[in-house]
């Protein structure tokens, strides 16, 4: 009897190993498929000049969306020095705002108002989800140490074609990034979930199209945003510059108002 329960005992602590190891073996090779989808997305968007940007300034239009129509639109700046630090300068009518981010803090010119203010929590925080669910953060690893990776497999894209899905899972907050890759590298779109003020939670996707070669960097000139399956925004860039020299002061919070609507200088 004792013999029986020993070799019963030591048949299932086997069995249970293997299929650890089974359960272990298709996580990474799902693992293993996910950086290779990385890799290849990297080499399409420009390979080793793409992941040494260290700097971004882009301009271009900030376009509202109404029934797949332009309802209005604002001229922006963005400065971005990477990983988490963010200035963008929108204009309309003569008035300014400023939304500056630089890790755990940020601050907010009001034009309208001319008031400056500083970030409140939810704002930081919010800016940092957009941070997790970017491209840039995706291929150039910023995600590294506080999200998993993963193979999601292939999603039809169009007639005839399949994109590769990967999705990132931040474990602080449950939050979940999923992005798709034509066969040949570039991006398609992000997928996510937003929660607003009243708590209705929403599918957002953020498309890419019109890529352009910046460079030797390629860039999606437009971001198309879709809440709940309709278009929202649009944002259309019409320059990008990369690898300028950035002082610190570009994101410090201004003394006034008056230093606040000085534009920026490089």
């Amino acid at each position: 009897m004792k013999i029986r329960i020993f070799s019963f005992s030591r048949t299932l602590s086997l069995l249970l190993c293997l299929c650890f190891l089974a359960i272990s073996g298709l996580a990474q090779n799902g693992d293993e498929k996910a950086e290779a989808v990385l890799k290849k997305a990297v080499a399409a968007m420009g390979g080793d000049k793409y992941l040494k940007v260290k700097s971004q300034i882009s301009r271009g239009k900030f376009s509202l969306m109404r029934d797949g129509r332009t309802a209005s639109f604002q001229s922006f700046v963005d400065v971005i020095v990477f990983p988490d630090k963010e200035r963008t300068e929108f204009k309309a009518l003569g008035r300014k705002t400023v939304q500056t981010n630089v890790g755990d803090t940020g601050w907010i010119f009001d034009g309208e108002a001319e008031v400056i203010n500083v970030q409140s929590e939810a704002q930081v925080q919010s800016f940092k989800r957009g941070m997790n669910a970017s491209l840039d953060n995706l291929l150039r690893g910023n995600w590294r140490g506080k999200a998993q990776l993963s193979y999601v497999g292939k999603r039809e894209a169009s007639l005839g074609k399949r994109n590769d899905v990967v999705k990132l899972t931040y474990g602080d907050d449950d939050f979940t990034v999923e992005f798709e890759f034509s066969a040949e590298g570039m991006p398609a779109k992000a997928i996510y979930k937003r929660t607003n003020p009243d708590g209705v939670e929403s599918r957002e996707e953020d498309r890419y199209a019109q890529i352009v070669d910046v460079q030797g960097i390629k860039v999606p000139f437009i971001i198309d945003h879709f809440s709940g399956g309709v278009l929202t925004s649009r944002i259309n860039y019409e320059t990008v510059e990369f690898n300028k020299s950035i002082p610190d002061s570009v994101f410090a919070k201004p003394n006034s108002p008056k230093e606040a609507k000085k534009d920026l200088k490089f």
